[in-house]
């Protein structure tokens, strides 16, 4: 999947992941049940195929679990690095530009979300270092975007990849709670999420 920069701001609007029908089968299934709580015969009649059918395609649970993290992780960079480039050279603006792609995505890839986010712990060895390697990429984007910020004099934070860390888990949490016919529309969420990661990181342009 490839999300261009645009003018438009692409990487904001969202829809429907297109997911072949085994992983979304297996989506599905891990949010209800959790990995473990998940077996293939499921993931197969969930997705409309034999046992051997799935294997087929996906030839263990732990291979589902792999395609959907890399799918999640992917499209977040994607979406990220198009947010930050359309956002031009200010810090501030490549900082508010890549914070509200990591809400947005949260808000409306959330299952897709919390499931790699939770089940990182039933990841093989090889695998999970893959998708840390991944989610290390996210983390040292909004780091380096930071660390531009101190040395321009935009933010002011004492630890700022202290602050960088803790901005980028707020936003991952947002997985966790956020509900469609919540308090907060997408727009609301993103202007005061982003308020506070301002603060978080010394912004001198605050705001909400």
């Amino acid at each position: 999947m490839t999300i261009e920069p645009s003018p438009n701001g692409s990487w904001r609007h969202y829809e429907d992941l297109g997911l072949p029908k085994p992983l979304a089968a297996a989506l599905a299934a891990f949010v209800e049940q959790g990995y473990h709580g998940t077996s293939i015969r499921d993931v197969a009649a969930r997705s409309g195929l034999s046992v051997p059918g799935l294997y087929h395609h996906y030839p263990s649970k732990q291979a589902l679990l792999v395609g959907l993290t890399t799918v999640v992780m992917d499209e977040l960079l994607e979406r990220c690095r198009a947010a930050e480039s359309e956002a031009g050279d200010d810090p501030s603006d490549r900082f508010d530009a890549v914070i509200e792609s990591l809400l947005r995505f949260h808000m409306f890839r959330r299952e897709q979300s919390f499931v790699a986010s939770s089940e990182i712990r039933s990841m093989e060895p090889a695998s999970r270092a893959g998708y840390v390697a991944q989610r290390d990429e996210q983390q040292a984007q909004v780091d380096r975007i930071v660390l531009a910020g101190i040395d321009s004099g935009a933010f002011e934070a004492g630890h700022p990849e202290d602050a960088s860390r803790a901005v980028v888990t707020m936003c991952v949490a947002v997985a966790v709670w956020y509900r469609p016919d919540g308090e907060l529309s997408p727009d609301e969420l993103v202007a005061r999420y982003l308020a506070i990661a301002r603060r978080m990181v010394g912004a001198k342009r605050v705001g909400e």
